[in-house]
């Protein structure tokens, strides 16, 4: 997958509050998303804006997605209000590995869900 397509993949899905996003979905989604804030608020303030107000539905919904891969109710975005500690909590949530296999929120990103039977059975000695 290209580069680009992390940033863009979760933007696709914007109105997507359901299944589950893995690290590498969302961290790579924030890394574009805060080189975008920085080139834009260097530029324009009205780019800025513009750009902050029109990614901020996807931006919370691959946020509700990480969370859900964690077996954490989107809910838990709102701890980021508590002052020092909530940024603290939420980025030690989105940091956590997710859970393996299904949990409440549906299956692993990337897992084919046609094929939970079959175990990798590991290296060939």
């Amino acid at each position: 997958m290209a580069a680009f397509e992390w940033f863009l993949g979760p933007l696709r899905k914007y109105t997507d509050f359901a299944g589950r996003a893995g690290r590498k979905e969302y961290w790579l989604f924030i890394v574009w998303h805060l080189a975008f804030i920085i080139v834009l608020g260097e530029l324009s303030n009205a780019l800025y804006l513009l750009y902050v107000l029109g990614t901020l539905v996807p931006s919370i919904a691959v946020g509700i997605r990480r969370l859900h891969d964690t077996n954490r109710s989107g809910w838990w975005l709102l701890v980021t209000f508590v002052p020092f500690v909530g940024f603290i909590v939420m980025i030690v949530f989105l940091a956590s590995a997710g859970t393996t296999g299904e949990n409440d929120y549906g299956f692993e990103p990337g897992a084919d869900p046609g094929h939970e039977d079959i175990v990798d059975p590991g290296p060939l000695s």
